[in-house]
């Protein structure tokens, strides 16, 4: 019969990693004598990220003698002691491959059931400096498993392990973290695992969208497109005219420089340029397309900074039939197709996404109702507004709205905008449909309150557009004071250079130092998104705009084309990454 070996338990505390300081529970050890379980947690126990760990489905983290087994030989460690896998009950019996998600268990006096396998963290590698092991846990199919409480009771070392009851669907441990972190997916699996109503909520949330990935590819009669269409790294493109567009911004208008034609971008999308006359090495900026999709050409649309090195370049030095290098479309804030309402709110520049998506809706004379919403300082600085006008006036339930915030009083009565800002009263007194689908371009802050807003008004599928760096997830890390990109401290690397296209910095990646692109990253104070670190969750993915990497450890899944792993991702060439 299964039993109870070891009740573990350790409140999280600052832990020093790497110059940061994580905060983390991962640190547990043995008790002597019975602990009460409580339906979040052991007395005596706690978890430092609430988000990945704790909570009523995961109260309760399991692992195996068996497992500990098996590491001490694979590692050849013999001080792998029970509790360091940050576990709270280390058990006999009840291996990955025998347990199945929804069963039930009585330990002494307390109940619980099988929600969810372990989910994949650096901390776990952390805390055994062993780095790799968190894909390691994934690929000998030996995750571990998280326990609801059912029924709140003390339990002790030694207590043995009672089944209760079996889970619908007969889905063990280790199948449903494989269905999740390895490729090669099967439908019916994902079906089985949704019909099982002890699974957590966020695990059912991912299988869902793989599923409805894996239903949309099946529908297809050929074999699924790739997402982003165009060309691999940077091509050389054509400058065919220049305007200036009000009194800050100067459009650029970019054919091809030779006879293949450019692949329609979609609305909302935009290029990345990596210009050689700028500076050396030669920086890399991205621009919102402001053109219709379809056209034979692209328009990209610059607005002057007083200190924008590339900004002044392109307006000041850049003319037609000079060539510039230029990634090929890409970007997910594009406009989905729908008969619902579409709300296109911007501030200043940020206009330039939501216009190429207002072209889109008047070349299709779309019968959908769409609400043009801008805001900008004065009628001289609204350089689309002629533009929008007249897409708007041809379509037949469209609303303008805009606001000017330094506008004389003739300037308003001339331009027919209103005074002040797109403020959350503003917006209530539209009256605008719950049922809408908003796109939102603009300062951060802007986009921030506007969100909160709509949210407040019932209107949830809002889609937003930031340039610059995005925000980071860095599990369980305190954080710190925000720091500007900058190289990285002592000698330059002397390996290949690698670009942060969105933090407009490029430093040579230094091999014997930096173990991976998000290393260096860090060195950098750039912001960064990852969790496990070992290529296994994909929360580091990152579009690839050029360049070519090896992996080390190689990730169980590879990331789509045109994007890369940077948790475990090594430069083999020149890199510029979207970050």
């Amino acid at each position: 019969m299964a039993s109870l070996r070891s009740l573990n338990a350790g409140l999280p505390k600052n832990v020093t990693w790497r110059g940061r300081t994580v905060f983390t529970g991962i640190w547990k050890h043995p008790v002597r004598g019975p602990r009460q379980v409580r339906r979040l947690n052991i007395d005596g126990d706690g978890q430092g990220d609430r988000n990945g760990h704790g909570g009523e489905n995961r109260a309760v983290l399991v692992y195996q003698v068996d497992s500990y087994r098996h590491w001490r030989r694979h590692f050849g460690r013999e001080d792998i002691e029970l509790g360091a896998f940050g576990e709270n009950f280390t058990v006999d019996g009840l291996g990955d491959d025998q347990v199945c998600i929804g069963d039930r268990y009585r330990i002494g006096e307390a109940e619980f059931e099988v929600t969810q396998p372990r989910v994949t963290c650096f901390r776990v590698g952390m805390r055994l400096g062993e780095p790799d092991l968190p894909a390691l846990l994934v690929a000998h199919h030996r995750p571990g498993f998280y326990l609801r409480v059912l029924a709140e009771g003390q339990v002790a070392a030694g207590d043995e392990i009672v089944k209760i009851g079996d889970g619908p669907e007969r889905m063990t441990v280790a199948e449903i973290d494989a269905l999740l972190y390895l490729p090669r997916r099967d439908s019916a699996a994902l079906r089985r695992a949704l019909r099982i109503p002890a699974l957590s909520p966020g695990w059912q949330a991912s299988f869902r969208e793989l599923l409805d990935a894996a239903e949309q590819q099946e529908a297809q009669a050929a074999p699924p497109t790739v997402v982003e269409a165009g060309w691999p790294g940077f091509r050389r493109l054509r400058v065919r005219d220049t305007v200036a567009e009000g009194s800050t911004i100067t459009s650029i208008h970019l054919g091809p420089d030779d006879s293949a034609p450019l692949p329609a971008a979609r609305a909302g999308q935009y290029l990345t340029l990596r210009l050689a006359g700028a500076g050396d090495p030669a920086p890399v900026r991205s621009y919102s397309l402001s053109s219709a999709p379809g056209a034979d050409s692209y328009r990209i649309s610059v607005k002057r900074e007083v200190k924008g090195l590339v900004s002044r370049y392109l307006q000041d030095t850049v003319r037609p039939g000079a060539v510039v290098e230029v990634a090929a479309p890409r970007g997910e804030f594009v406009l989905r197709d729908g008969m619902n309402p579409v709300l296109l709110v911007s501030a200043g520049v940020g206009v330039t996404p939501v216009l190429a998506m207002l072209h889109q809706l008047a070349g299709q004379r779309t019968e959908r109702e769409v609400w043009w919403l801008h805001a900008a300082r004065r009628p001289s600085a609204d350089a689309f507004a002629a533009e929008a006008h007249v897409l708007l006036a041809a379509l037949p339930r469209a609303h303008e709205h805009v606001l000017y915030t330094e506008a004389t009083p003739a300037e308003l009565e001339a331009t027919g905008a209103h005074a002040g800002r797109l403020t959350a009263a503003a917006l209530v007194e539209l009256g605008l449909p719950d049922d809408a689908s908003a796109y939102l371009c603009g300062p951060a802050a802007f986009m921030a309150d506007i969100r909160q807003t709509l949210d407040g008004l019932g209107i949830t599928d809002v889609h937003t557009e930031l340039f610059g760096a995005l925000d980071a997830i860095n599990p369980g890390v305190v954080a710190q004071a925000s720091i500007a990109p900058h190289p990285p401290p002592g000698r330059p690397g002397t390996g290949p250079l690698v670009t942060f296209a969105r933090s407009g910095l490029s430093v040579p990646f230094d091999g014997p130092v930096t173990r991976s692109v998000l290393e260096l990253a860090e060195a950098c104070d750039i912001p960064t998104r990852w969790s496990c670190r070992t290529g296994v969750c994909h929360t580091c993915t990152t579009p690839l705009l050029s360049g070519q990497v090896s992996y080390q450890p190689s990730p169980l899944e590879p990331p789509a084309r045109g994007s890369v792993l940077i948790c475990c991702a090594r430069p083999d060439s020149e890199l510029v990454v979207d970050m």
